[in-house]
């Protein structure tokens, strides 16, 4: 561990610790060393905590004028000489185990972060959906605002499958996941992989007409993408259909009412021929 600027011994002799390193007034070590030198002192060593400052020392990496400091812990110990009164400072270098502890919070996050992408189709999986709508909800709730939820199905998917085998299948359903991601533009709207061939959109700030016309943009763009489809398909090419709900005070205020609403609206947009929006409310839902 090499200072920034080096000193000769003879030049901080009989000196102030604070004089010397002056940016330490005010500090936790500060502290720590006033409090060692006290008549209170009952000789227990002080740890600077880590969260305080990990490099309150000017020290860097020998050979190093300019890098950055390294990380530290300080250890301030009383003792006596008589009766004076001094303090130990012990400096430890614990750069390697701040290194591995970033190494282990990255890591963690990044499976954190696996946990909720659906592996298929690379959008949010059903785990994520429900941590998201709960939270929204909750959000919605408090500020009084709105949320719409759209259930969205591909149509005849079994007939699909049956048809062109599941390795297609599975391409069809992250060209869906993937169109269905690429229409919602804003950070918070959330695209997820509900199960199976079943996905779903979280639109926060979003009343339940706005959600009808989103709603139908994504079914015009899938339908516009020309996928053929099973000749057994109700529909010569590949589309959707999309049940519609959203956040009431009076009724549907809770995340299975919610859900339970969108479902039944696209239960009658499939049962209603398919490829097509069905919004909570409706007469034909």
């Amino acid at each position: 561990m090499v200072p920034r600027s080096a000193r000769a011994a003879a030049r901080v002799r009989e000196r102030s610790l604070f004089e010397v390193f002056p940016e330490l007034r005010g500090s936790r070590v500060e502290a720590a060393v006033l409090a060692a030198l006290s008549p209170s002192a009952d000789g227990a060593s002080t740890t600077i905590p880590q969260s305080e400052s990990r490099a309150p020392f000017p020290l860097r990496e020998a050979g190093s004028f300019d890098g950055p400091r390294i990380d530290q812990a300080v250890t301030v110990t009383p003792f006596r000489d008589g009766e004076q009164r001094f303090c130990m400072i012990e400096i430890r270098d614990v750069s390697g185990a701040v290194e591995r502890e970033k190494r282990l919070i990255d890591h963690a996050e990044s499976l954190r972060a696996r946990s909720y992408v659906d592996g298929l189709t690379g959008i949010a999986n059903r785990r994520y959906f429900d941590v998201a709508l709960d939270r929204e909800l909750r959000r919605a709730q408090r500020a009084k605002g709105e949320l719409s939820l759209l259930l969205i199905d591909i149509d005849s998917f079994k007939a699909y499958n049956d048809h062109f085998g599941h390795q297609q299948g599975d391409a069809c359903l992250s060209t869906v996941a993937q169109a269905l991601a690429a229409k919602l533009k804003r950070p918070a709207d959330v695209a997820a992989r509900y199960g199976g061939e079943e996905f779903a959109a979280i639109l926060p700030d979003t009343s339940l007409e706005q959600a009808r016309l989103h709603a139908n943009a994504i079914r015009d763009h899938v339908a516009g993408l020309a996928l053929p489809h099973a000749p057994a398909a109700h529909w010569p090419m590949v589309t959707l259909s999309i049940g519609v709900a959203s956040f009431d005070r009076e009724r549907l205020h809770e995340v299975p009412a919610l859900i339970e609403a969108a479902d039944k609206a696209l239960y009658a947009a499939k049962r209603g021929g398919r490829n097509r929006v069905v919004v909570d409310g409706d007469a034909s839902a």
